[in-house]
Order: C-alpha cells, then sequence, then structure tokens
C-alpha cells in the first residue's frame, strides 16, 4: 500500500510541476529584429529575416528559432536561433562548400563576437565585429 501512495503522490507532483509549452510563428520583436541586424551588418552569412517562431513556457518566451526555405540555395541545412535576453544568436549550418558549421554571435557593449566551428576544415575561428582575432586549426 506504500508503494501505492509514493507512486500517486510522485505522478501528483510531475503533474503538478509541469509546464505548458507552445510555439508560435510571428514577426520578430523589435529587439530581436534589432539583434538580427546587429549580427547581420557584421557577419552576412548569418541571415536576415523578419519572421520567428517563439517557444513560450507559461507565457515567456524561452527560444526563438527561424526557419528557412532551402530550396534554390546552397545550404542542406540552416537553423538559427535567438536566445531569449537577445544578446545571443546561434547558427548551424551544413553546406558542400563550407561543410558544417556552428557556433553564435554573442552582442556585448556594441561588439559583435562570433565564435565559429568549422568541421570541414578543423577550425576554430574568433571574430569581432567582422575581423578575425583568433584561427586555431585542430
Amino acid at each position: 500500500m506504500k508503494k501505492y501512495l509514493l507512486l500517486v503522490a510522485v505522478l501528483c507532483a510531475s503533474v503538478s510541476f509541469g509546464q505548458t509549452i507552445t510555439s508560435k510563428q510571428e514577426d520578430a520583436s523589435t529587439a530581436q529584429y534589432e539583434l538580427l541586424k546587429k549580427v547581420n551588418q557584421y557577419y552576412p552569412d548569418i541571415t536576415l529575416s523578419k519572421s520567428v517562431t517563439n517557444f513560450y513556457a507559461d507565457g515567456n518566451i524561452i527560444d526563438s528559432q527561424q526557419d528557412f526555405d532551402l530550396r534554390g540555395t546552397k545550404f542542406s541545412s540552416y537553423k538559427l536561433g535567438i536566445e531569449p535576453d537577445n544578446k545571443k544568436v546561434k547558427f548551424d549550418y551544413v553546406s558542400n562548400e563550407t561543410g558544417h558549421v556552428h557556433g553564435d554571435v554573442t552582442i556585448f557593449n556594441g561588439n559583435a563576437l562570433r565564435t565559429t566551428f568549422n568541421e570541414k576544415t578543423n577550425q576554430i575561428d574568433v571574430s569581432l565585429n567582422g575581423k578575425s582575432v583568433y584561427l586555431k586549426k585542430l
């Protein structure tokens, strides 16, 4: 009997702490678009788009992503995410030309710091405002 009561208690506790996560495709907020515009200014391979899919948990944005129609492009995969604080953009794309490239761009004090990992060339590149400041082949 104690086992059943414990099981019911665990089930009730896990249900009460669950969050409802929803997604909605909508226009980028002003802060999201300003972030994308600033990033695109220095790194034009990061696409500028006004449409995002926002993911909400209990009414608050927890993640934002952009979806792209890749037909007619050089990319076989292209994913772009925006952090909830609108200070960081994460990217992940694949093309025959560049291979698999992923990383992020962070905005701080008006500067755009980009960290890129290229699996085809096996390189790490750190750039500040569009200019490479550190390049390392692994």
